[in-house]
């Protein structure tokens, strides 16, 4: 589906100017190696994904808090909060939260709706229930967690490149956004293995027995991100530069 987009991008005022700057400074903070990489981007696609990573890493922190005094209703309610927050600044364009202010300027601009911000948010609250993952629950998580952010990033890429044609262009790449942002999320699960298992209580990959994780299970993964990657390394020259 081919999303709505604004003909330009609209005037920055001071308040959008400090709520995108709060977008990158959540991504200096949290990651390092994705901060410096969106320097590589040019503007105005460098502000939009920052400003999506910032809202991916905000609710992310809601669900992962490592905080023993902060129970699972108490982060269900913020996480619904956030969620709500995302509806009304789509709709008037305005959010308290400078977060997700930053996103819905981008959001309007690029296109992406609930289509996308539904499906994310509804992988999030499966991290406050599910800690055992069959093949569907696996896949509709990672659709939701981390492949609509590729389509998210995506769009922000087309939008930047401010050529009414390149929509033309969306569906064909965006099987490989999806995929991308599936290898990413596999490789975070298989970095993160032990202590999602030893301090979350959590097991994202189907079927696996962490306490007999062997050679042969790390091979299937990484062969599993490989098929990703390079699904993904088909589109990516297509890109607007």
């Amino acid at each position: 589906m081919r999303p709505h987009l604004l003909s330009r991008r609209p005037a920055r005022s001071l308040y959008d100017c400090v709520a995108e700057g709060n977008a990158a400074a959540v991504i200096r903070a949290f990651s390092t190696s994705f901060g410096l990489a969106s320097w590589l981007l040019a503007e105005p696609v460098r502000t939009d994904v920052r400003n999506v990573y910032a809202l991916v890493r905000v609710a992310d922190e809601i669900v992962d808090t490592l905080d023993p005094s902060l129970g699972r209703e108490p982060r269900a309610t913020m996480l619904a909060w956030l969620h709500d927050d995302v509806r009304h600044a789509l709709r008037n364009g305005f959010s308290g939260n400078l977060v997700v202010h930053a996103f819905a300027r981008t959001a309007v601009r690029c296109g992406i709706g609930e289509e996308l911000i539904d499906p994310f948010f509804a992988s999030m609250e499966m991290d406050l229930d599910m800690t055992v993952h069959t093949r569907e629950s696996f896949d509709r998580y990672v659709y939701g967690s981390a492949e609509v952010v590729g389509l998210m990033c995506l769009r922000g890429f087309l939008a930047g490149d401010g050529t009414a044609d390149r929509w033309e262009d969306y569906d064909r790449l965006a099987p490989g956004a999806r995929r991308l942002g599936a290898a990413f999320q596999k490789l975070n699960f298989l970095r993160d293995l032990a202590e999602d298992h030893d301090t979350l209580g959590r097991r994202y990959f189907p079927g696996l027995d962490i306490e007999r994780f062997c050679d042969a299970d790390r091979d299937r993964i990484l062969d599993d991100i490989a098929a990703d990657l390079d699904a993904a390394a088909a589109v990516i020259p297509a890109l607007p530069a």
